[in-house]
């Protein structure tokens, strides 16, 4: 219950106060939020699964969104920057969409 009211906070925060994402961190955003949304439904399906461990969950959480932003660093500093970002987005949406699929078919038995 805490975590959704965080939740509602924060989005209540973003939404009164619109904070200004500074330039330099633009690229990197939506490739962070991408990949914390991959441990989001991650932790959903273990949820369901029975084994959620909230350790695990932050450690996928952060090395998720620490090595996506890492991997687009790199590919921005040798010229390739958005084949990176799609490639981790690919990648990324792959696991969503199979951790939303499990969701899917523990919920609905289908």
């Amino acid at each position: 219950m805490i975590a959704v009211i965080g939740l509602i906070v924060g989005i209540a925060l973003g939404i009164f106060l619109q904070p200004a994402v500074p330039l330099w961190l633009e690229p990197y955003l939506p490739i962070a939020v991408v990949a914390a949304l991959d441990a989001v439904f991650g932790a959903g399906r273990a949820i369901l699964d029975g084994v959620f461990d909230d350790h695990v969950f932050v450690i996928s959480f952060l090395s998720n969104v620490l090595i996506a932003s890492l991997l687009v660093f790199l590919g921005d500093q040798l010229g390739v920057g958005a084949q990176i970002s799609t490639g981790v987005v690919v990648v990324l949406a792959m696991r969503i969409f199979a951790n939303s699929a499990a969701i899917r078919r523990h919920l609905f038995k289908a």
